[in-house]
């Protein structure tokens, strides 16, 4: 399937698109010592989050799609060296709204919750 958003997306910062159908995308975020805060390797839950949300965009798919709001909660911490892997797979579909349940896991869950995503007619920087 081809992938019609966030194709720029920097892969060693947000992770990388391993699989893609209708309404569901799923992402591979290869941590490193660059994501730590502290000397025990904690990774900055914002890398954690970054690959959530890239996996709710490509799982709508659009070239126009926006974050808009974000319900989620961190289950575990990340350490620097692992992997996570997000997966995003939209719930339900209201107009020009989407809401897209997402999951972040390395051996256990990290990250869970809702996205909630919005698809402008146009990219919202025009």
């Amino acid at each position: 399937m081809e992938i019609k958003t966030h194709r720029l997306a920097n892969n060693e910062l947000v992770g990388e698109v391993v699989e893609v159908k209708e309404g569901y995308a799923r992402i591979k975020l290869v941590t490193d010592d660059r994501m730590a805060v502290d000397e025990r390797g904690l990774v900055h839950g914002g890398f954690t989050f970054g690959c959530a949300d890239l996996a709710a965009m490509i799982a709508v798919n659009h070239p126009n799609v926006v974050l808009y709001k974000a319900e989620v909660r961190f289950t575990a911490p990340v350490k620097a060296g692992e992997t996570v892997y997000a997966e995003g797979e939209i719930m339900e579909r209201e107009g020009k709204k989407i809401k897209v349940k997402v999951t972040a896991y390395t051996e256990k869950t990290v990250l869970e919750g809702i996205m909630y995503c919005y698809v402008p007619d146009r990219h919202v920087l025009q």
